[in-house]
């Protein structure tokens, strides 16, 4: 994506020290990204105006933003240019060249032999929500009362006194909303801080694929078996809510 007078299109370079190298998980599923090695100093190219100005570029530390213009690299608004461009460097798409790591951390969320930090953060994407998290003793007049054709593609399990309910369309109630990506259930109008976690957490703590993971903004998260769901009709309910003794 060279800059030419013909089609103003801007070609973005960017640097960023080898020992930060960990942080580039945030932008390893941006494919059109190549990237290669010089001596300490990662370089990447191919960024589109988007990606340039994005919040995961902004955060990564020590990272070095160019501008190549007929064959020089310029800082943002600078009129003088910092470096040469590079040549004779060997590129590569950047989700094949970066290894499959965690973000470092202090902190141990999960419990499980690695400490992982895993942040949600609100996102622009909107998402179809898949899952609608409410209370039993909200819902216990109306839902015996629904036609049978709007519950019977639903999946249902109760969290202590809240019943959660999975599939589409969902019931019309006013409650806590989900969308899925790889197998968790997210918040609705959040995702993760650095998204490809969201594989990575999948083949360390769900490989078999036998549980939902339901998260919270906060970043806890609660496993829940898929064999544990049932099919959401009147009966199931009456039942549960009497084991229970909501009444």
């Amino acid at each position: 994506m060279a800059k030419d007078s013909s089609n103003g299109i801007k070609e973005f370079w960017a640097e960023i020290p080898r020992i930060d190298e960990d942080f580039l998980g945030s932008i390893r599923d941006w494919k059109n990204v190549q990237i290669t090695l010089e001596e300490d100093i990662i370089w990447l190219k191919n960024f589109t105006d988007e990606q340039a100005v994005s919040s995961e570029i902004q955060q990564l530390p020590n990272f070095l933003l160019y501008e190549l213009r007929e064959g020089l690299l310029f800082r943002k608004d600078a009129l003088v240019p910092s470096k040469k461009v590079r040549t004779a460097l060997l590129w590569t798409p950047i989700d094949k060249a970066l290894r499959l790591t965690f973000p470092p951390s202090n902190q141990n969320f999960f419990g499980i032999d690695e400490k992982i930090e895993v942040q949600l953060k609100p996102s622009e994407e909107e998402q179809p929500a898949i899952a609608l998290l409410i209370s039993m003793t909200e819902i216990k007049e109306t839902i015996i009362a629904l036609p049978k054709f709007k519950i019977e593609k639903l999946d249902w399990i109760v969290i202590n006194d809240k019943a959660l309910f999975l599939g589409n369309p969902l019931l019309g109630f006013p409650g806590k909303t989900y969308w899925t990506k790889d197998g968790h259930l997210l918040p609705t109008g959040f995702d993760f801080e650095f998204k490809n976690l969201s594989s990575l957490l999948q083949r360390k703590y769900n490989a078999s694929q036998d549980q939902w993971l339901l998260w919270n903004e906060n970043g806890s998260v609660l496993h829940l078996n898929k064999d544990d769901f049932r099919k959401l009709s009147v009966s199931s309910f009456r039942l549960t809510e009497k084991s229970q003794e909501w009444m």
